[in-house]
């Protein structure tokens, strides 16, 4: 019987509106949604992802890791002058996960353990992206300043323009890395024919 193979893909929320509030140090909130899967060996495991699996614009993936990402900005007035004073994120990463519905047999528990940790580490790596994509965001945004701009107006359209050129290069990114992982003799590819193979 043939069934799509599952793919890792990230599915991306980009949510930033604008509150004033003071800026301080950032930590992401990381939270793991599991989705159950049935079978009592590795192929009827696999074929219950194929069947399961979050469904993304591309089909049924294996896990996907989505996050949303909102700003509190204070941009402060100085005379004709703007200043973009403080800049706040709160960054929320889901990652979602396959999980066995009943206990797997010791040998095959072994393997799913295996794939299970090697899709959490692909997955963590797409969270360690959006940590990054943020940062760049705060980098960016602290001190942005024009001179003569009374109602904070140019500073405003100022951050728009910074932020496109680092969101495409986080895009690609996360296509790169996906490209590289999921191909032949890549990691994940290899930990799919792993958990397969007898």
């Amino acid at each position: 019987m043939k069934f799509l193979i599952p793919r890792l893909l990230t599915s991306v929320v980009l949510l930033m509106p604008v509150a004033e509030a003071a800026a301080a140090d950032w930590q992401a909130t990381e939270r793991v949604e599991h989705y159950n899967v049935s079978g009592s060996s590795p192929m009827e495991l696999y074929k219950s992802i194929g069947e399961r699996g979050p469904k993304l614009s591309l089909g049924r993936v294996i896990a996907h890791t989505t996050f949303k990402l909102t700003w509190q900005r204070d941009y402060q007035q100085q005379g004709a002058a703007c200043v973009l004073a403080t800049a706040k994120p709160k960054l929320i990463i889901t990652y979602t996960l396959p999980k066995p519905a009943q206990k797997l047999a010791p040998e095959v528990a072994a393997k799913w353990q295996a794939f299970y940790d090697g899709i959490v580490t692909h997955e963590k790596l797409h969270g360690q992206f959006m940590k990054d994509l943020t940062q760049a965001i705060q980098d960016v945004s602290i001190g942005l300043r024009d001179e003569n701009d009374p109602g904070c107006k140019k500073v405003r359209a100022a951050l728009q323009a910074q932020l496109k050129p680092i969101s495409d290069a986080h895009v690609a990114r996360h296509s790169e890395y996906d490209q590289v992982e999921m191909s032949p003799g890549g990691a994940v590819h290899q930990l799919i024919l792993s958990f397969l193979n007898p």
